[in-house]
């Protein structure tokens, strides 16, 4: 039996939620508000990645508004503490954009290692539960192993692939895929890229022809790009967020592997200064285990 919805996400965030809950156990809130408590909370944010920009923001919300509502137990803080996270997040939230123009088109983006054709996969499978028809587009001939690997996850999940040969114009591959999509009536094309390296300009002109070649079948329909970054980066993975976010119009991000991680924390400072809805989180290995991204609970898994 599968595990509900949130005991997915909270069991998935369990180690940056332990290294959250392992620190404010340090800390010693059944006493009365003072700036030491503050430093010791900052102290906690900081060790989970939430970096130091969103942390001063943060502590800075919980001064004022402990002052503002007469607040001056150490307890009460904590309360203020999952308010401003919401609000913090709530604004990122956002679901899977398809207009249901046969074929909708996904294309996903990311560096190497990121996570990015197994996210593929599991997204494949989520739609195909939906009772869509997908077909996978094998987008990255840079490498004959990715083209393999992603021909695994269609056969896994029991949905057609649209490849060439390696070496093949990834753009003819997108062509083809969209082509079939259409003449068949599938619903959905998901687009795997190469694992770019977001310092290599002519990868990036690559990636803007195959947006070109997708929006010749449908001029006027904007198209879904997710950018998969690997959780365990923390924030360091907002530096090849803004690469891609100038390369293209990045409209998603899925955070991955934050089951494997204590840096969870930066999806803060990433939906705070990236301002890219975070479509989906990875919280484990499994088909099940790309979810949605809800912020309510993301912030309630963590302290619960």
């Amino acid at each position: 039996m599968f595990k509900s919805f949130f005991e997915k996400i909270k069991t998935g965030l369990e180690k940056t939620k332990k290294q959250l809950i392992e620190g404010f156990n340090k800390i010693s809130f059944g006493r009365k508000i003072d700036e030491s408590l503050f430093e010791e909370i900052e102290t906690v944010l900081l060790k989970a990645d939430v970096g130091v920009s969103a942390t001063t923001e943060i502590i800075d919300f919980l001064r004022k508004e402990s002052k503002k509502r007469g607040i001056t137990e150490g307890e009460q803080l904590k309360e203020l503490l999952k308010e401003k996270l919401y609000d913090i997040l709530k604004d990122c939230q956002s679901s899977l954009k398809l207009l249901g123009e046969k074929p909708d088109v996904i294309l996903f983006l990311g560096v190497n290692g990121s996570g990015k054709t197994t996210t593929v996969g599991k997204l494949a499978w989520m739609l195909k539960n939906e009772g869509k028809s997908v077909v996978l587009a094998a987008a990255d001939t840079f490498r004959a192993a990715a083209i393999d690997q992603l021909e695994v996850w269609a056969n896994r999940v029991g949905v057609r692939i649209v490849k060439h040969q390696p070496g093949a114009d990834p753009s003819a591959v997108v062509f083809d895929a969209i082509n079939s999509a259409k003449s068949k009536g599938d619903d959905i094309v998901i687009v795997d890229t190469a694992g770019r390296l977001h310092t290599k300009e002519h990868l990036m002109k690559e990636l803007q022809k195959i947006k070109r070649t997708i929006q010749k079948f449908s001029p006027n329909q904007p198209v879904e790009t997710l950018l998969v970054l690997d959780g365990t980066l923390g924030q360091n993975s907002i530096n090849q967020a803004k690469v891609f976010k100038e390369a293209t119009d990045v409209s998603g991000i899925v955070i991955t592997k934050l089951d494997g991680t204590a840096k969870g924390g930066a999806i803060i400072p990433i939906c705070r200064d990236l301002k890219i809805p975070v479509k989906f989180i990875g919280v484990g290995e499994g088909l099940e285990d790309l979810q949605p991204f809800d912020a309510k609970m993301f912030v309630y898994a963590l302290f619960d």
